[in-house]
């Protein structure tokens, strides 16, 4: 079946349909590690819910599938990796073990292919329970499973991929051309990648980037200086942003030493997430370096408000918000880095909105590099090319993926925020 959708799904307006108060149901398969995945459907739910108030989306957790039932005792991935998978991806990325992940990956892809049979029964007995009108995976690994499990009952159910990655990680990772599923891709290397594995190119759609929270449209601060004073910080001195996820990193002590020489010229905000251990460490140095210490913050887009540029891991989300609020990037590239954020970082160099290092240990030389005044403006003149619309898009495409199978929808165009 062909969708009549463009690849620029911003210049191809939906015509409007009858309107109809049907609740449409969307059930959305997620991990709860990362913290990414759920935050992109928070994101999309934000948005969906100020739209079309009707669509009822519903996480479906399935690094936790089969939790507390005696399924689970057959499910090979929540038993060995299940219900503790989160908090084991979270304290890799904590301690700074990515070469751990380069291991479990593998591992994980071998299990979700052992147990593909446990897991398309549990998926289709809560499709039977209650049928969805589509079902979104923002998740990788478990496509081909969610593909399966829809067929014996509702075959005509629409599933649709959206990578929170900037491209795939083959195999069997977002990517699963024996399927029929939708991918909504960020990158022309995705849907090109997409579309080799053999993916129709009717059902490779790209949006303008990746998606990310609402709350990033929103207009800039007027008060930055009184802001930043209010931190501790001068008002108008150059202000990096280091930021490492919901975990923070052991990364941020390295950081934070190595850019002590430029205490009169720069100052820091570090971003901790989690990991008070860190949080507390760099409370305690007493170089005479002008840092805010902030723990758990779900107001990322006030501090990179109050930033000048980034620095951090190439995670996609966070390099996505870093682009959409115009900071240029220092992001870490080498064999440790995890295999989805690769490409991300690849993206920076490749778009010139910033540097890579090979090691944090090179930071110094990167950001006198990044803020000479000729660079920095070059980095800001290439960032200001990029609008990325995609969390108001991608509830568009969906509309229209539904109207395609024929399931009642009200037909909204969004609002973009900018």
């Amino acid at each position: 079946m062909t969708l009549a959708l463009s690849n620029d799904s911003k210049t191809d307006d939906a015509k409007p349909q009858a309107a109809t108060t049907k609740a449409v149901k969307v059930k959305v398969l997620v991990l709860r590690g990362g913290g990414g995945h759920y935050a992109t459907f928070l994101a999309l739910r934000d948005v969906l819910a100020g739209q079309q108030p009707h669509w009822q989306l519903e996480p479906i957790f399935v690094d936790t599938l089969g939790a507390g039932t005696e399924t689970q005792k057959e499910n090979k991935v929540a038993h060995t990796i299940g219900k503790g998978s989160d908090q084991f991806y979270d304290l890799i990325l904590k301690n700074g073990f990515g070469w751990v992940h380069l291991i479990t990956v593998h591992i994980h892809k071998v299990l979700t292919r052992l147990n593909h049979r446990t897991e398309v029964g549990l998926l289709s007995d809560i499709w039977q329970q209650d049928p969805p009108d589509l079902v979104l995976s923002v998740v990788p690994f478990h496509n081909r499973a969610l593909w399966a499990s829809l067929q014996p009952t509702q075959p005509g159910t629409p599933v649709v991929t959206l990578l929170t990655d900037f491209a795939d990680s083959p195999p069997a990772y977002w990517v699963e051309p024996s399927t029929d599923n939708y991918l909504i891709c960020s990158t022309e290397k995705a849907v090109a990648q997409a579309i080799t594995a053999g993916v129709t190119p009717d059902r490779a759609i790209k949006t303008s980037g990746l998606v990310i929270h609402p709350k990033f449209y929103r207009p800039r601060s007027e008060k930055i200086a009184a802001e930043r004073l209010a931190l501790g910080l001068e008002p108008h001195r150059m202000t990096g942003l280091v930021l490492f996820g919901a975990n923070g990193s052991k990364a941020m002590l390295e950081i934070a030493k190595r850019l002590e020489p430029f205490q009169d010229r720069l100052q820091l905000i570090f971003l901790c997430g989690r990991n008070q251990a860190v949080a507390d460490a760099l409370r305690a140095k007493t170089d005479g370096q002008k840092r805010a210490i902030i723990s758990f913050t779900e107001d990322i887009p006030h501090y990179m408000h109050l930033a000048d540029f980034f620095i951090g891991k190439p995670g996609n989300v966070s390099v996505s918000e870093a682009i959409k609020m115009k900071l240029p990037s220092i992001v870490e590239r080498n064999f440790l880095t995890l295999p989805q954020e690769r490409y991300a970082a690849d993206w920076v160099k490749e778009k010139q909105v910033g540097l890579t290092v090979a090691s944090f240990k090179e930071i110094a030389s990167a950001v006198e590099t990044l803020i000479q005044p000729e660079n920095f403006a070059r980095y800001q003149e290439n960032l200001a090319a990029f609008d990325n619309q995609a969390v108001f898009e991608v509830p568009q495409i969906l509309q229209r993926i539904l109207a395609t199978h024929r399931h009642p929808f009200e037909s909204v165009t969004p609002t973009k925020n900018r």
